[in-house]
C-alpha cells in the first residue's frame, strides 16, 4: 500500500486563516476502504494482489496436474514390476510336473491344467506390461501437455497484467511524490509571503501533478482492461484444464481397465479349465496305462491249493503214514487218559506230534519229535503200541540231556495200529526188540547228517513231564512183519540209494534248491 506522506509544517505567522483552510482542503486524501473514489488520486487497492492471485491459481493447477502425473507415473511403474512378480509366479509352475508320467498328457487333464495355468500367468504378466507402455506412451504425455500450457499460460499473465501493474506501481510512485512537492512548496508559499521560484511555483506544480495523475490513471485503466481480460479467459483455461484431466483419466481407465478385464478373464479361464476335468478322467487313463500292474477286480482271488512252489512234492515232504493217534499221557502216572493228537513218520525217520494238521492256523511245530532209528518199537496189541526213545524236539544240546521215556499210542482200529506199526517198525530200520543201544544209522542227536541235507529246523524247547514207562509182557517178542498191510503206504525211505544211480542223494553230490522264480511270484 502506498502511504501519502504529507509533512507536517510549523506556521508561525500564517497570513490569512481562510487562505490556509484553501489549501488544506485542496491536499489530496487516502480511502480507507477496497473502492476507489474518484477523488482519490492514489487508490488503496494494489493491483499486484489481483494479478497475483491469480498468478497463484495457476501454481496450484500446475501442482494439481504434477500430482495426477505422480500418480498416474506410479501406477506404470507399479504395473511394470507387477509384470516381474508375474514373472516369479509363473517360475513355479514352469518345470514338468514331477511323476509326470502318472498324469494324462492329453488336454482336458492335469497336465492340461497345468499348461494352461502356465500360459495364461504368462498372459498376465504379458498384459501387465502392456498397460505400462499404454501409460507411458498414452496418458502421461496427456498431463506432460498440460503441464506445458499452464507454465506457458503463467509466463502470459506474468508478462502482460504482472507488467502492466507494475507500471501502474510506478505512476502511482511518480504521482505521490509530485503531490507531496506540491504540499511542501504550497506550504512554503504560505511562510514566505508567495515568494517562490518559478519551478516550484504551485501553479505549475499542480499542472504537473495533473499530468502525471492523468498518465496513472491511464495505465491503471490499461491494468483494469487486461486484468479483466485475463480473468474471463481463466474460466475457459480452467474448464480446458478440468477437461484434459477428465480425458487423461478416461484413458487412463481404458488402459488399467483394459488390463483388470483381460486377467480376470484369463483367472476365469484356469477355474473354467479345471472345472472340466471330469472327475474320472485321469484315473481311467490310469488303469488304461497300468492295466498289466493293478490288480484286477474281476480276477478271483487266490488259493492256497492252486499254488506250486519249487520242491512242493519232493519226495522228502511226503509223509510215510499221517493221521490221529491217541497218546496216553505221561503226566500223574497217565491218571489223565488218553488224549488225540495228528500224527506223522516222515522219511527223515521221526515221529512227529502236531496238534493238528492245520498248517494255516498257526506255524506248525512239533510238540513232539522221536528220532525211530534210535528208538525201540512195542508189539502191536489190538488197538495200542509202545515207542520208547528220546525227544528229539529240543534240538541237539537238548535232546543229549534228554531221558528215554516209554509213549503208549492207540489207533482208532486193530488195522490202523498195525498200519501204524509196520511203518513205524520200517522207519526205525526193523528193530522191535527193546535194546539200551541205539539203532543204526546214529542218533540226529549226536552226529547225523541224511544224504548232504540240513538238520531239521529245530523248535522252541517245551518242558519235559513225567512219563509212565511200561513194559512188554514178558516172552512178547517183536512181530516180524516185512509186508505192510493193505491201505499203509509202501514208500521208500529218504536215504534209499536210488536205483540205476549207485550213490544215494547226497552223498559225493552238490544238492540243489530247485527254487527258479523269485519271492512274491508263487
Amino acid at each position: 500500500m502506498f502511504l501519502s506522506i504529507v509533512p507536517n509544517f510549523i506556521v508561525p505567522s500564517p497570513p490569512s486563516s481562510a487562505l490556509m483552510a484553501t489549501h488544506q482542503q485542496n491536499l489530496p486524501t487516502r480511502s480507507t476502504g477496497n473502492t476507489v473514489e474518484d477523488d482519490d488520486a492514489v487508490p488503496d487497492i494494489d493491483p499486484t494482489n489481483t494479478s497475483g492471485l491469480l498468478q497463484e491459481r495457476l501454481q496450484a493447477y500446475k501442482h494439481a496436474c504434477r500430482y495426477l502425473e505422480a500418480y498416474i507415473g506410479a501406477t506404470e511403474k507399479v504395473q511394470k514390476a507387477h509384470a516381474k512378480e508375474y514373472e516369479k509366479v509363473l517360475k513355479t509352475v514352469s518345470d514338468p510336473l514331477k511323476e509326470g508320467h502318472h498324469f494324462d498328457q492329453s488336454l482336458g487333464g492335469i497336465a492340461g491344467l497345468f499348461e494352461n495355468i502356465r500360459s495364461n500367468t504368462q498372459g498376465i504378466a504379458n498384459s501387465h506390461l502392456e498397460a505400462e507402455k499404454t501409460i507411458k506412451g498414452s496418458v502421461l504425455p496427456i498431463l506432460e501437455r498440460l503441464h506445458a500450457e499452464i507454465k506457458n499460460k503463467s509466463k502470459e499473465l506474468e508478462k502482460g497484467a504482472v507488467k502492466g501493474s507494475k507500471e501502474v506501481d510506478k505512476a502511482r510512485n511518480l504521482t505521490q511524490k509530485h503531490i507531496e512537492l506540491l504540499g511542501q512548496h504550497t506550504a512554503a508559499f504560505s511562510s514566505s509571503g508567495g515568494k517562490v521560484d518559478p519551478s516550484t511555483d504551485p501553479y505549475v506544480l499542480q499542472r504537473g501533478v495533473n499530468h502525471r495523475l492523468n498518465k496513472q490513471v491511464l495505465e491503471e485503466n490499461n491494468n483494469r482492461h487486461d486484468l479483466i481480460e485475463i480473468q474471463n479467459s481463466f474460466a475457459a483455461f480452467e474448464g480446458h484444464v478440468i477437461q484434459i484431466f477428465q480425458q487423461a483419466l478416461q484413458t487412463f481407465l481404458q488402459c488399467v481397465g483394459g488390463q483388470l478385464e483381460r486377467q480376470k478373464a484369463m483367472y476365469s479361464d484356469i477355474v473354467s479349465n479345471a472345472q472340466k476335468i471330469p472327475l474320472d478322467f485321469e484315473f481311467k487313463g490310469f488303469v488304461h496305462r497300468n492295466n498289466q500292474l493293478l490288480v484286477d477286480p474281476s480276477a478271483p482271488k487266490r488259493d492256497v491249493s492252486h499254488i506250486s512252489f519249487p520242491n512242493q512234492n519232493h519226495p522228502s515232504t511226503q509223509p510215510l503214514i499221517a493221521g490221529t493217534l491217541e497218546r496216553k499221557s505221561r503226566a500223574m502216572g497217565g491218571l489223565k487218559g488218553y488224549s488225540t493228537d495228528y500224527y506223522v513218520v516222515t522219511r527223515s525217520g521221526f515221529l512227529h506230534e502236531f496238534k493238528d494238521d492245520d498248517d494255516f492256523r498257526k506255524d506248525p511245530s512239533p510238540e513232539l519229535s522221536l528220532y525211530l532209528p534210535d528208538c525201540t518199537i512195542g508189539a502191536v496189541n489190538g488197538e495200542k503200541f509202545n515207542v520208547k526213545g528220546k525227544d528229539a524236539s529240543k534240538g541237539k544240546v537238548g535232546g543229549a540231556f534228554a531221558m528215554s521215556h516209554e509213549l503208549s499210542f492207540k489207533a482208532h482200529s486193530p488195522a490202523d495200529a498195525e498200519r501204524w506199526y509196520n511203518v513205524i517198525k520200517e522207519a526205525a530200520g526193523g528193530s522191535a526188540t527193546y535194546s539200551n543201544e541205539p539203532a543204526s544209522p546214529a542218533s540226529p542227536v549226536d552226529s547225523r547228517n541224511v544224504s548232504g541235507q540240513q538238520q531239521p529246523p529245530q523248535y522252541q524247547e517245551k518242558g519235559v513231564t513225567p512219563v509212565q514207562t511200561q513194559g512188554l509182557p514178558q516172552g512178547q517178542g517183536a512181530p516180524s512183519g516185512g509186508q505192510m498191510s493193505a491201505g499203509a503206504q509202501t514208500q521208500q525211505p529218504y536215504n534209499t540209494p536210488v536205483s540205476g544211480g549207485g550213490q544215494s542223494a547226497g552223498v559225493g553230490s552238490t544238492p540243489t534248491s530247485g527254487v527258479e522264480r523269485k519271492p512274491g511270484q508263487y
